[in-house]
């Protein structure tokens, strides 16, 4: 999982008397109120020992958001992860975080973070009851940094806030490091971040968050329609498999010429098609889809073509083709592998006279259309063994865009289900329909063979299942749900008892999960209080 792909309405659960963040309960506190505790502490135990209190609670914050982090989702990196955090310390409302540089060497465990602070609420809070500032105040987000990254990277890391914004700065900056990298100028600070109890309560912290962590609420919030129509432009494209494709897309829209899109069944070949469409001198034109493989050939060739009353039996009257209803349009021929040599002939003729005739006529029929076709077959493999004209094929790959497999383009698995979400809330008329954030990995390591088009049924069928708009790993199919399992020999040799057996296969639960508990538990159908029970008879 990336950074981006955190959404703080699939972290937060609301219910009357609870706040939780993935099972943390959390409180939300004045910032007025906070300012003036602040006030109180200095005027109590000095400036000196406010600043230790202060960024020793910023310290337990921030290890206590990372263990949420790691304990509920698999990142690709490190780097990820500590973005991650940014990105979650925005969402809290505390600051805006600008990260300008970071490097890390993990071999080496070199560790160098340049961040901004916008509109930091602290250094609002010291100015708001005590006045501008000689020095940096923003103890809580020096410590929060320290302590997540800490955890994160399981070294001491520590934050210095280097300018502030209540020392009349317009934003506030902070450097971190690895301790060995810090060297003897971290020494004045280390007093600071230093508790004795630390340690135990984030122990203590972290087994409640294992806990808790199917705790998550349904939240209320107004879902706005992004439309009905499923335009590439109103999903967020993170992968470059698929944008390359737009960008040749875009290219070939403004131009007339054929368009050949290939790609697996439920890809997204029609959906191309239609963008493409869209973005053609011919938009405001129709767009006309006709499936090839779905009609017989001379119902195939009456519909493209039309024919003339008396021409078989049944054709009482004259009827129009869709190759005239596309005129100053796109005609749309999916499945194009499919047709017989015969029919090909037909349609090699419109592309290359721009002219129909129809069924029963003699005289052809002038047409302005724009072909784009598609197939999820080898149309080289057909030519070679004579089931599809060369030159129909050159004909219609004048451009030739493969659509690739959602398989290979898994960064967009999370921005396509929200997608779903967001329009199926609407159709279905369930407000608060959304996507339990413990789904994520199981979207994400399935295979997809039915791509695009499964991902929409899966969706729609788990937001059916749902009880309250929550959609949760349970309601997607067992293929899904069974994804990340994967098959186990087992660690025990000769007759081992049935306990030793049930611990071998748990051991490699977590082998196979990074260590990850809470994603073990799941795989292995029980809750994470019974796991940490059965590994403490280890």
């Amino acid at each position: 999982m990336k950074a981006e792909d955190l959404r703080l309405e699939e972290l937060v659960s609301f219910s009357e008397g609870t706040l939780a963040l993935q099972g943390r309960e959390v409180v939300l506190h004045s910032l007025h109120a906070f300012a003036q505790f602040r006030k109180d502490l200095v005027d109590t135990v000095s400036l000196e020992h406010t600043r230790s209190f202060l960024t020793r609670f910023g310290y337990f914050q921030g290890q206590a958001d990372a263990s949420v982090l790691i304990s509920n989702f698999t990142w690709d990196n490190d780097i990820e992860l500590i973005k991650a955090g940014c990105k979650l310390h925005s969402l809290e409302g505390i600051a805006r975080d600008i990260i300008n540089s970071l490097e890390y060497d993990a071999r080496a465990g070199r560790f160098l973070m340049e961040i901004s602070w916008v509109d930091s609420k602290e250094a609002q809070e010291h100015l708001y009851v005590l006045g501008r500032s000689a020095e940096p105040v923003c103890w809580i987000l020096s410590g929060y940094f320290s302590g997540f990254v800490s955890l994160c990277l399981k070294r001491d890391v520590y934050f210095i806030e280097t300018s502030c914004k209540a020392q009349g700065k317009n934003v506030c900056h902070a450097t971190g490091k690895d301790v060995d990298t810090w060297g003897d100028e971290i020494k004045p600070y280390i007093g600071y971040f230093k508790s004795h109890d630390i340690k135990l309560k984030i122990g203590k912290l972290t087994e409640q968050l294992k806990q808790k962590a199917a705790l998550l609420k349904k939240y209320e919030k107004e879902i706005e329609a992004l439309g009905t129509a499923a335009k590439p432009s109103f999903i967020e494209i993170h992968s470059k498999a698929y944008k390359n494709v737009l960008i040749v897309a875009n290219k070939v829209a403004p131009y007339d010429s054929t368009v050949l899109i290939t790609g697996e069944t439920g890809a997204g070949k029609e959906v191309m098609a239609k963008y493409i469409h869209r973005l053609s001198p011919r938009s405001k034109g129709p767009f006309i889809a006709v499936n090839c493989g779905a009609l017989p050939e001379s119902l195939l060739e009456s519909e493209l073509f039309g024919h003339k009353a008396g021409a078989f039996t049944g054709a009482i009257k004259d009827r129009i083709g869709l190759f005239e209803v596309a005129d100053k349009g796109t005609v749309f021929l999916d499945e194009i592998g499919d047709i017989s040599p015969a029919m090909q002939l037909k349609i090699l003729r419109v592309l290359q006279e721009r002219e129909i005739l129809r069924v029963g006529e003699s005289l052809p029929r002038k047409v302005d259309i724009r072909v784009i076709a598609a197939t999820n077959k080898d149309l080289k493999e057909l030519i070679s063994r004579g089931k599809f004209r060369e030159d129909l094929y050159y004909r219609l790959s004048v451009m030739e865009l493969r659509v690739p497999a959602l398989r290979d383009r898994k960064e967009d698995i999370l921005p396509l289900t929200r997608f779903f979400v967001d329009r199926l809330s609407k159709k279905l008329k369930i407000r608060n329909l959304h996507i339990d954030s413990t789904c994520i990995d199981y979207l994400q390591e399935y295979n997809w063979p039915g791509n695009v088009r499964e991902l929409e049924n899966v969706i729609e069928r788990a937001a059916i299942l749902s009880p309250d708009g929550r959609i949760l790993p349970e309601h997607l199919p067992a293929a899904i749900a069974n994804a990340g399992k994967k098959s186990f020999e087992p660690l025990v040799k000769g007759n081992p008892t049935l306990e030793e057996v049930e611990l071998g296969y748990i051991q490699q639960v977590l082998e196979q999960t990074g260590g990850n508990k809470a994603k073990a538990a799941r795989v292995l159908g029980i809750d994470v209080t019974t796991l940490w029970r059965k590994l403490k008879k280890d």
